[in-house]
């Protein structure tokens, strides 16, 4: 890659993608699983799933099967009550999960996190410049993002969810210290008009600094969902100049 933005870090860039399974249910996810094979060896499951029953069957049978996992729930509570929820989820084998970026809430998830990595959300993918308006952030979105990566990284979380839009200055500020993982992928052409409003594809999330790539509907919609994970695969190579 050509710019200063992109990371450093030494991940095996197969394991970089990450498919969500944002699908009604453990049955169908599974199904996913089995159907992708070789071709995805993360996966993030999240509150759909949750919802529905059996979320941590799905994620030790996703464990027994080497796969990665990305808990994505996002806790959100009082700080004690997410401390104890995190220690309890570090003994699940879980690689990541996520929190909400409150600075009492990120410090008591760092406390105990063991060997688990607390990913601190920023600014949601589904919103623009319009939506934290409404909500009441006055500032510019990428201040707002750099600030809670700078606050998530001083709280002992180990990265940050970010779109790939706000990554470079993620990486120009706080280096490699910190991992930022990039939902709201999609294709060059032919972006399908969805909820994500702030997206990147894969060659620039990677050169703005995205350290992991988090692809739903892209590939779970697809024609082909196995061809289409492979040709992730491959941009992904390619993009990291990986032969």
């Amino acid at each position: 890659m050509n710019t200063s933005s992109a990371s450093a870090k030494i991940i095996d860039p197969a394991d970089r993608l990450i498919v969500a399974l944002d699908v009604p249910s453990a049955d169908q996810a599974r199904a996913i699983v089995l159907q992708l094979g070789d071709a995805v060896r993360f996966y993030k499951i999240g509150l759909e799933l949750f919802m529905s029953g059996n979320y941590f069957e799905l994620l030790d049978w996703l464990i027994a099967r080497n796969k990665k996992v990305f808990v994505d729930l996002k806790f959100f509570d009082v700080p004690e009550t997410v401390r104890s929820a995190v220690r309890a989820l570090a003994s699940s084998g879980a690689t990541f999960a996520t929190i909400h970026g409150n600075q009492a809430i990120m410090e008591a998830a760092g406390a105990d996190k063991g060997a688990l990595k607390i990913l601190a959300v920023t600014v949601l993918t589904s919103l623009d410049r319009g939506d934290l308006d409404d909500l009441g952030f006055a500032c510019d979105v990428d201040a707002l993002v750099l600030s809670r990566a700078r606050r998530a990284l001083a709280a002992g979380c180990d990265g940050v969810v970010s779109s790939g839009l706000e990554a470079p200055h993620i990486r120009a500020e706080l280096g490699e210290r910190i991992l930022v993982v990039t939902p709201g992928i999609r294709p060059v052409e032919n972006r399908p008009a969805d909820d994500q409003k702030r997206t990147v594809d894969v060659a620039q999330a990677l050169g703005n600094g995205a350290d992991y790539l988090v692809v739903g509907r892209p590939i779970r919609n697809a024609a082909d969902p196995v061809a289409a994970a492979w040709a992730m695969q491959a941009q992904i190579a390619q993009a990291l100049g990986v032969n």
